[in-house]
């Protein structure tokens, strides 16, 4: 099992660690969360709202604080750090506002049933299972627990091991804000002790943000029990720019993609693929932007990039840009490791990329680019389409006919036309294929893990009334 500690990736020094919850203390956190679901449901929307809303108060106001940690554990840039610290806030307040209208009892027309009244009516499943990534501590865990608590389902968070402080800031904030002892705990436990809390009776489902091996291996404990499950297993993102695209706007736009957050994020752009006509234009500018970006403390202001999380993630990259070199690739900026403490990575673009290489198929979650020419709308979407992936999707064109017909021919679960992929609380997150399935945010989200349960009533009964949303009475 994997160390939980914070290391800072920008000098390589371990700086604290934790030692893992023991299974009793597991168990005690799994029968609070019994209560805390019991407790959840005693409450209303106005209330459960206030206290998200005053947990967006808390982020305000602890901004620096909580945006140091994060980069102190994973490296991201302070700027971002604080960036992310405000969408979870901001998401926080969303949802407070939102969750009542989402889970709102739904009206079926009761004649066409034979029935005097007939509703869906949207109620909490229980204590939910979440498995985090590192990549964005806060924000990915924060994008299941808002929508989670306001419909009434208590939190477990497994976070990744390298973000611990990150993850006992997540409990202690609900807890401050007010929410009922059980409504989110924290596990500090290894991955290998996540088949044990998955298939424990009290949890009723699971989400995981992660790699596709661990997608595979939740979806199949979880299948063995019967649980619900969302699943988000990153990507491998086509950018695809036309000849009637700005192209000095989507280089611009594409060196963010391909380098906000140190270059792990699942949504970052990662193939960048050109129509000939403006290829070289492109290519051009996007080389110039890349190679201008400042690699450094990701503490300072005037960082663009800071360093890979872990040590093996630096590796990992490292070892698909020389598998593309030794395979015929051309590196055109960066590519190799910075020789300094810590795990850095340059922002790298490589062209002539070909089907044999890793970085053809695999996501490769630094910053570095793939630079693909094509000659034709047609083989631009093949290409596109053409990975086991299916997040997001960018494509860049002036030409309304291209823009529609991008929309819906890009197999992916966000397409962005003119613009760079990115969360909000208000969409829908998520993708096809490999890279899992269900939707994080907006109403699709708050519902993947409640019971849509169907209520008909009799035309010869009392007149009906409906419970309301969010009770888990029966």
């Amino acid at each position: 099992m994997s160390a939980i500690a914070t290391t800072n990736p920008a000098t390589g020094e371990v700086l604290k660690t934790f030692d893992p919850m023991s299974p009793e203390q597991v168990d005690e956190r799994l029968a609070r969360a019994v209560h805390g679901f019991a407790a959840l449901g005693r409450t209303s929307f106005a209330q459960r709202g206030a206290w998200l809303t005053a947990a967006a108060d808390i982020l305000d106001a602890e901004i620096d604080a909580i945006a140091t940690t994060m980069t102190t554990e994973m490296g991201k840039t302070l700027a971002s750090a604080k960036a992310e610290a405000a969408k979870c806030a901001k998401a926080c307040r969303f949802y407070a506002v939102n969750a009542e209208r989402y889970l709102a009892d739904e009206p079926a027309d009761a004649d066409a049933v034979g029935a005097a009244a007939a509703y869906a009516t949207y109620q909490p499943l229980g204590p939910v299972l979440a498995v985090m990534p590192w990549n964005f501590p806060l924000w990915q865990a924060m994008r299941f627990a808002a929508p989670a608590l306001m419909a009434g389902n208590p939190g477990l968070l497994k976070h990744a091991s390298n973000v611990p402080q990150t993850a006992l800031f997540m409990e202690d904030l609900f807890r401050r804000a007010g929410f009922p002892d059980g409504a989110f705990s924290t596990l500090l436990i290894g991955s290998d002790r996540v088949e044990a809390v998955l298939t424990d009776p009290r949890v009723r489902a699971a989400t995981l943000t992660g790699s596709e091996a661990a997608g595979r291996a939740v979806a199949e404990i979880a299948g063995r029990v019967l649980k619900k499950t969302v699943l988000e297993l990153g990507g491998s993102d086509p950018f695809v720019v036309m000849p009637s695209a700005d192209i000095a706007r989507a280089a611009e736009v594409a060196t963010v993609a391909r380098c906000q957050n140190n270059g792990q994020s699942c949504i970052a752009a990662k193939r960048f693929i050109v129509h000939a006509d403006v290829y070289e234009a492109f290519a051009e500018a996007f080389v110039a932007r890349m190679s201008a970006l400042t690699v450094g403390d990701p503490m300072a202001g005037g960082t663009d990039v800071g360093p890979l999380a872990l040590a093996q993630g630096r590796d990992d990259v490292d070892a698909h840009v020389r598998d593309a070199v030794a395979h015929g690739a051309r590196v055109l900026c960066g590519g190799e490791p910075l020789d300094r403490p810590g795990w850095w990575y340059p922002p790298t673009v490589v062209t002539d990329l070909t089907p044999e290489m890793t970085m053809w198929s695999e996501e490769v979650f630094g910053p570095v680019a793939g630079l693909f020419r094509v000659g034709s709308y047609d083989e631009a979407v093949a290409l596109a389409n053409g990975t086991n992936f299916g997040l997001g999707a960018n494509a860049w064109t002036n030409d309304v006919d291209e823009r529609s017909r991008f929309a819906a021919d890009l197999d992916a679960g966000l397409v962005f036309i003119n613009g760079m992929v990115t969360s909000y609380p208000e969409l829908p997150f998520g993708g096809v294929k490999n890279s899992g399935y269900g939707r994080e945010l907006s109403a699709h989200g708050i519902r993947e893990f409640c019971n849509i349960k169907t209520v008909w009533v009799g035309k010869d009964s009392a007149p009906a009334t409906t419970t309301g949303a969010g009770s888990h009475s029966e």
